[in-house]
């Protein structure tokens, strides 16, 4: 599956159905992210029952503390 991601477009497993699973795969589901699929902000509760299609935009921005 196709997917563009924070601009860049990245091919995923079509075994990868939700944004849930998409954040495991590349190792931030521990980490606090906003989610934007296809222009709409999920809600942190709904994303491991939103599920992503070929070619959705994907942003995913996390947070970095320091000073």
């Amino acid at each position: 599956m196709e997917l563009v991601i924070n601009g860049d477009k990245v091919e995923i497993p079509n075994t990868i159905t939700t944004v849930s699973s998409l954040l495991h795969h590349f190792g931030i589901d521990q980490k606090v992210v906003i989610v934007e699929l296809n222009q709409s902000i999920l809600e942190k509760e709904t994303h491991h029952e939103t599920t992503i299609a070929d070619r959705d935009k994907i942003e995913i921005v996390n947070f970095v503390g320091g000073g």
